[in-house]
């Protein structure tokens, strides 16, 4: 596991050689790095930006040891001037960024930090990583709440995560994504989620007969959900409301489905306890879910109140990685850019600007320069400065919730649905476009 205290060391060589280097020639100046994404990943409408605020807690408490600089002196590369530098290393930076949960296209900036150069090349890897993860989770996350509507979505993925930071980690993106509860206990726990669980399919085989399980389950948690479908589910469904008749006191809030034509077993399971007079018995799927299983699901009318989604919500699996980047674009005092063919990047500081129709529904977003006077509301905000992070920076995770559940609710409905969307507009400054002209000339004479 990795702890706090090792995250000094989470860098890639080049940072920590890079920085030697900067060292070396005495280059100090302040610079800016913005972080955004080229291109959306195929089936995403948006990115929902998570981590990049929390991230800077991460930075504020980054120091190296002298056990890091003696791991380092193994690689016989780092002067003993370098190390002390790195000794003395506090972050003593600004960093800007968007809310938790914003909603993000192309070429907009989930951050930017100023700080001397060789601070902010340090933390390239760190801070891509981390956004990097719960940006991709939420992103997923919010497609499968798309999904599922106005059923309650349970996060079941812990098991084929990679790792277990990303299973804890994307609990909180989860959250901000909209589901409704989790099994994961340590993260439920730390991220106040609602914590959910049935029972595994191992516990009804351990019986003799699957009716034992079920009403010892039952007696130890009450208004439980029972897995019915080891065997036969509408057997088990049929035996199951024996039972429940015969032992009226007895309360089972829901079964689960986790196999077979889940829409044809709800149907039937459905059929079954509205007979038997079970109304208010939920039925709840799983197994191999996605996005496009349970719209499936929904639009024929399958009667399920509730969706667990695994390895589909834990591993992103059809959009796994986002095409972030932590690009230079200002040192001392002078814009910089990327200029090779298909990764041009835009140069200076830079602001979003999000603007509004008269019903509150998003129409337009603006990247501009950073003290550009543009409409709209302006998406970056101070989260530190001067290496530490400001008083209110980050709200409680149940407003960060609130808020991102509103920004979501704020895009134009063809954005919020898991079919392709015809796109949303986002505008380049003059101002911006005339600084990367300039900029270009420059670095290609």
């Amino acid at each position: 596991m990795i702890s706090q205290e090792d995250l000094p060391l989470m860098v890639d060589l080049y940072e920590l050689a890079m920085a030697q280097a900067y060292w070396a020639e005495g280059m100090q100046e302040s610079a800016v790095f913005s972080l955004f994404f080229r291109e959306l990943p195929e089936h995403r409408n948006f990115v929902l930006a998570c981590g990049q605020q929390r991230i800077a807690e991460v930075v504020e408490k980054l120091s190296f040891t002298d056990r890091h600089l003696e791991r380092l002196r193994e690689l016989d590369r780092f002067r003993p001037g370098f190390l002390d530098w790195l000794k003395a290393f506090r972050f003593s930076g600004a960093i800007r960024a968007v809310d938790e949960g914003t909603p993000l296209f192309p070429q907009e900036p989930l951050l930017e930090i100023r700080a001397p150069i060789a601070e902010a090349q340090i933390l390239e890897s760190l801070v891509m990583n981390y956004v990097h993860l719960e940006s991709v989770l939420a992103s997923k996350a919010v497609r499968i709440k798309f999904a599922a509507g106005d059923c309650p979505v349970v996060d079941f993925g812990m098991r084929r995560m990679h790792g277990l930071d990303a299973a804890h980690r994307g609990v909180r993106a989860y959250r901000l994504a909209g589901l409704s509860g989790t099994s994961n206990v340590l993260a439920g726990l730390d991220f106040g989620m609602q914590v959910n669980g049935t029972m595994a399919h191992s516990f009804v085989q351990a019986y003799a007969d699957e009716i034992e399980a079920f009403k010892v389950y039952a007696r130890l948690y009450p208004g439980t959900t029972l897995l019915v479908d080891t065997y036969d589910s509408r057997r088990a469904v049929k035996r199951m409301v024996n039972w429940l008749q015969r032992e009226p006191d007895v309360s089972v809030g829901a079964i689960r489905l986790d196999s077979g034509d889940l829409a044809e077993e709800a149907r039937d399971c459905r059929a079954i306890l509205d007979d038997a007079g079970f109304k208010d018995i939920k039925i709840m799927a799983s197994g191999g879910l996605d996005e496009y299983r349970i719209a499936s699901l929904r639009e024929n009318g399958a009667p399920i109140d509730g969706f667990g989604v695994g390895t589909a919500i834990g591993a992103a699996n059809d959009a796994p990685a986002l095409d972030l980047a932590y690009k230079l674009t200002e040192y001392a005092g002078e814009p910089k850019m990327k200029s090779s063919s298909g990764k041009k990047s835009w140069p200076g500081e830079k602001q979003v600007f999000r603007q509004y129709d008269d019903h509150g529904i998003a129409k337009r977003d603006v990247i501009a320069g950073l003290y550009e006077p543009m409409g709209g509301i302006p998406l970056l905000k101070t989260v530190m400065e001067d290496g530490k992070l400001l008083p209110a920076a980050l709200t409680p995770l149940d407003e960060e919730v609130a808020n991102a559940q509103r920004r979501i609710q704020s895009l134009p409905p063809g954005l919020r649905t898991i079919k392709p969307s015809s796109g949303y507009e986002v505008e380049i400054s003059d101002y911006l476009q005339n600084l990367q002209a300039e900029t270009f000339r420059k670095v290609a004479v």
